[in-house]
């Protein structure tokens, strides 16, 4: 079997140095190229509806569509001060500003004005990685297009290119109208978008994409939702949501039919390639561009993270991040093969207990359009 150092680069999945070793060499220029070394399959089986579930969702997707120029409130002036002051904080529930802000601690002398920075500063960030990682599932889904053999697979996978391009383009509208700066990719997101996009075997890309990166995009714009104050950016997350939760259902139908024909060390590989995938978006979210452009010292908050921030039961944050990824992988029967690999992975992360949340193939129908009508239709009958 693969070793950490092999998979990671690094012995020990909380290597402080090994992660801060990892940067984006070129993240000032605005091209970045990937090889891709997939082949491009056509099929001439063109019986629509071979695979029920996948064209279901394929008549869901042509119904689901929306327009972020026309569909979402853009008049609405977003006061990210007020935004900033409104948010939930509370540094004493978290071990990690606990021990950040005690007297030896890089943050102890932060203020109300810091705290503000900061909330701001994080929100730029988090705005700015969502519109990076939705280029990468656009570009990973035409890729799709291209090299499932299914038709009923490459018609579905054909609307979610013009989803994700909707995706981008919203965040990127609202990070120049409404926010105040973008952030460059981090380099953990990128280095695991290049490794999606380069990879040859179709199943990776669904793997990659559509259960790792999209499973926890799913979850972090769910918390997101939640937590902000900004009625513009409420709507935008729902509309995304609505989208995402049936790209993570797709990849879930697809790859549970071929999954169950793979060989133990064919799926070895696969549950590998989802452990990777974890490590490198846990670590995108250490934030280590936001503490460097708060003038913190990076490796002193990063240290911190990793040792105050293992426990996921008590971080809702994390939980969410993990409640769609750790259930999807068991259904694509991931954790338990070749005598349990990846659930001994998790368990090691700390996110195995996840396992029987309720996965996106059960839960995206209530993310629908349609819910979404229904909401807003309680939502003015309380008004």
């Amino acid at each position: 079997m693969t070793t950490n150092e092999e998979m990671l680069g690094r012995a020990d999945v909380n290597d402080l140095e090994a992660i801060l070793s990892i940067t984006s060499a070129d993240k000032h220029d605005v091209i970045h190229a990937v090889k891709d070394n997939a082949d491009a399959i056509f099929t001439w089986n063109y019986e629509k509806g071979e695979r029920p579930a996948l064209n279901k969702l394929y008549e869901k997707a042509k119904n689901s569509q929306w327009n972020g120029e026309t569909d979402l409130p853009w008049h609405l002036e977003v006061d990210i001060e007020k935004v900033a002051a409104n948010a939930p904080r509370d540094p004493e529930a978290d071990p990690v500003f606990v021990a950040a802000t005690s007297p030896s601690g890089p943050l102890h002398h932060w203020g109300e004005k810091e705290w503000s920075e900061f909330v701001i500063e994080s929100q730029n960030w988090t705005i700015s990685q969502f519109m990076h990682g939705e280029q990468g599932a656009l570009v990973c889904t035409a890729k799709i297009v291209e090299t499932v053999p299914w038709i009923d697979a490459k018609y579905y996978a054909s609307t979610q290119v013009m989803d994700e391009a909707r995706h981008v383009e919203v965040f990127a509208k609202y990070l120049d109208t409404k926010l105040s700066g973008h952030y460059p990719i981090n380099a953990h997101l990128q280095m695991l978008l290049d490794d999606i996009i380069s990879d040859s075997r179709w199943d990776m890309t669904y793997l990659g994409m559509q259960i790792m990166v999209e499973g926890l995009a799913l979850a972090a714009f769910g918390f997101m939702h939640q937590m902000t104050a900004d009625p513009l950016l409420k709507k935008l997350l729902r509309y995304v949501m609505s989208d995402e939760a049936r790209h993570v259902a797709f990849g879930v139908l697809s790859l549970k039919e071929y999954y169950g024909e793979l060989t133990d060390a064919e799926m070895l590989e696969r549950q590998e390639f989802a452990f990777e995938a974890a490590v490198r978006m846990r670590d995108r979210f250490l934030q280590q561009e936001v503490w460097e452009r708060m003038g913190v010292d990076v490796r002193t908050m990063i240290k911190l993270q990793l040792e105050h921030g293992g426990n996921k039961n008590e971080d809702p944050f994390q939980q969410l991040l993990f409640s769609k990824i750790v259930p999807n992988c068991k259904k694509l029967g991931l954790l338990d093969r070749n005598n349990g690999w990846l659930r001994t992975k998790f368990g090691e992360m700390g996110v195995i207990q996840f396992e029987d949340w309720v996965d996106t193939g059960s839960d995206y129908e209530s993310m629908s359009l349609e819910a979404l009508a229904s909401e807003q239709a309680d939502e003015i009958e309380v008004a």
